[in-house]
């Protein structure tokens, strides 16, 4: 049995009579150095990451150790390619690709930009980086202004990017503490029901962003930053009457803020503060005779100095590629209520 008759997955190489001029098949890429950990890290546990790249591209990916033949039109060939190369890279770098990773790479190809030009954070043992041009935009506004919106739809990084920029800031003493505020508004359940105290049933609200913490300092450092409140999670009813210096304050589903709370949050901001606000307002919860904070924000404010606005849109979604025909089909519907 040959080296080439058999590839790891259901595919087959093409049959050559001389196999080290692989190289020279169409269609047939060869990753050097031919490192199996590496491989392994690339393709990801039962071929995730394969599946993940076949799927977006229409394409068929055999491989059979750093030998990788593709199956599919010409300009799909191309690009997958070019992913498979980026993603090698990365595993140099780090130790488990995964879908985030994967995505991240597609949509850095789809607006033209290589590997080197993204903008990244190093935090601990992990790098958060900008997959697109807009987060790039995003995590330099937060660097360089007092106070950074974001705004765009489910999946943008908006949260995960501005907790990355927090979490940098203070393992770097540039803060010394991290408040990460939420309003609570019922999306159409009652707070009223779930058990336990006010701080039990404000923590489902506040999820995302222990997740996106944990993932980035790791669940024993965050617990014990918590219990010293260098990090500390509240609801935004919670803020008024304070002022926060040496702080970087982040309000999350800002679209859910009155024009009143936002005001108020916004006249937190002390010395040597940073603030980033993130929301999507096109899922506002609050009443319709409501105005939402966010929107009213973004027609007063964005023309002040040092306050930044930096938009999102689809193409800047890194989930799971579903998630982004999601948010396409939403916006094309134009009766959602029928």
């Amino acid at each position: 049995m040959s080296l080439l008759q058999h590839t790891s997955r259901i595919h087959k190489l093409p049959e050559l009579a001389d196999p080290s001029n692989i190289s020279q098949v169409e269609n047939v890429l060869v990753l050097t150095p031919a490192d199996s950990r590496r491989l392994a890290n690339l393709c990801g546990q039962f071929d995730a990451n394969i599946k993940s790249i076949e799927g977006h591209f229409s394409v068929r990916v055999s491989n059979r150790g750093n030998l990788f033949y593709i199956e599919g039109n010409e300009n799909s060939v191309r690009d997958v390619e070019s992913v498979l190369r980026a993603l090698y890279e990365e595993t140099e770098k780090s130790d488990r690709l995964d879908s985030n990773d994967v995505q991240g790479v597609i949509s850095r190809l789809d607006q033209k930009q290589s590997s080197n030009q993204s903008y990244s954070l190093k935090i601990r043992k992990s790098t958060v980086r900008a997959w697109s041009k807009n987060q790039e935009t995003y995590l330099r506004s937060i660097e360089q202004n007092t106070i950074t919106i974001g705004v765009g739809p489910a999946g943008t990084g908006k949260t995960y990017l501005a907790v990355a920029s927090a979490a940098h800031a203070l393992a770097n003493d540039t803060v010394n503490r991290i408040v990460l505020v939420r309003p609570v508004v019922e999306a159409g359940e009652r707070i009223g029901f779930l058990p336990g105290d006010i701080e039990k049933k404000v923590n489902p609200y506040l999820r995302p962003l222990y997740d996106a913490l944990y993932e980035m300092l790791g669940f024993d450092r965050v617990g014990r930053l918590l219990e010293r409140s260098t990090i500390e999670i509240a609801p935004l009813a919670f803020m008024r009457g304070r002022t926060l210096n040496d702080a970087f304050i982040i309000l999350d589903e800002a679209q859910n803020t009155t024009v009143a709370q936002m005001k108020m949050f916004l006249t937190r901001v002390g010395f040597n503060s940073r603030a980033v606000i993130s929301g999507d307002i096109t899922q506002i919860d609050l009443p319709r005779t409501t105005q939402s904070g966010l929107k009213h924000a973004l027609r007063i404010l964005s023309d002040i100095k040092d306050i930044s606005v930096v938009r999102f849109n689809n193409s800047d979604i890194v989930r799971h590629p579903l998630v982004q025909t999601i948010v396409d089909a939403y916006e094309r519907d134009s009766s959602p209520n029928d």
